[in-house]
């Protein structure tokens, strides 16, 4: 009787252990990796960009994240235009005044919706994040062309763009991507992000997906952008990325 008594305490013992850890670390067979990095690319409807993530699961249905992005945003009246008086001369955006790149910090948290299948498919999560949003302001440099004492060579100088003094027959084109880094000027801001992400890969411990969402940058400081235009304080933008990355403990 002793015997007995004592196997049914194990078997029960064993049993109940087997149960705690399925629950605690097992999700339609698969082994729940707490921690996870992923690096993404992203399209919006101004521009493009990349980013980072970094976080830790709360339990197998919720966790929190912290973000890094860095993406362009352009002006929605940006035209790429060219002086018609020369016909190699480099592309440019008339009107003008300021590159801006945006680096985003926030916090967020992602909450599934829809578990991905025994037999495979995509898991669906709703997300939200929030943070800091830093606007990298960057002057227009241009090549400009200046009178010169031959009629067949041409004298070009690198300057910063003034609508007031430089016209489309001044413009020979877009300056060095370098000039005005020195020059830039910083803008603190917040943004907010909604969407969905949609994991569809095979392995528990890698990560793809894609996601798409909307993001609201606000700034109290509005940003000149172009020449004869509002400045703007509020960017609202719609994006998809492709994510990638691993789970660990």
């Amino acid at each position: 009787m002793k015997i007995k008594i004592s196997i049914l305490i194990i078997f029960f013992t064993g049993f109940s252990i087997i149960v705690f850890s399925q629950s605690e670390s097992n999700i339609d067979g698969n082994i729940l990796l707490r921690r996870e990095r992923s690096g993404s690319i992203n399209i919006h409807s101004s521009g493009w960009g990349f980013g980072y993530r970094t976080g830790k699961f709360i339990n197998g249905f919720k966790k929190r994240m912290i973000e890094f992005e860095f993406v362009t945003m352009k002006h929605p009246k940006e035209i790429k235009t060219a002086n018609p008086y020369f016909e190699n001369s480099r592309s440019y955006f008339y009107g003008k005044l300021n590159n801006l790149y945006l680096g985003r910090v926030g916090y967020g948290i992602q909450k599934v919706i829809n578990n991905k299948p025994y037999w495979g498919g995509a898991e669906v999560r709703f997300f939200y994040y929030g943070g800091a949003s830093l606007g990298f302001v960057k002057p227009v440099y241009l090549y400009i062309i200046n009178e010169s004492s031959s009629f067949y060579e041409i004298l070009l100088t690198v300057e910063k763009y003034n609508p007031d003094k430089h016209q489309i027959q001044d413009i020979y084109g877009k300056g060095p991507f370098g000039k005005g880094i020195d020059k830039m000027k910083l803008y603190v801001g917040a943004y907010a992000k909604v969407g969905l992400n949609f994991e569809y890969g095979d392995w528990n411990e890698s990560l793809k997906a894609l996601e798409a969402g909307i993001i609201l940058d606000y700034y109290p400081k509005a940003i000149p952008i172009m020449a004869y235009n509002n400045d703007i304080n509020l960017f609202l933008s719609f994006y998809v990325s492709f994510n990638f990355g691993k789970r660990f403990n």
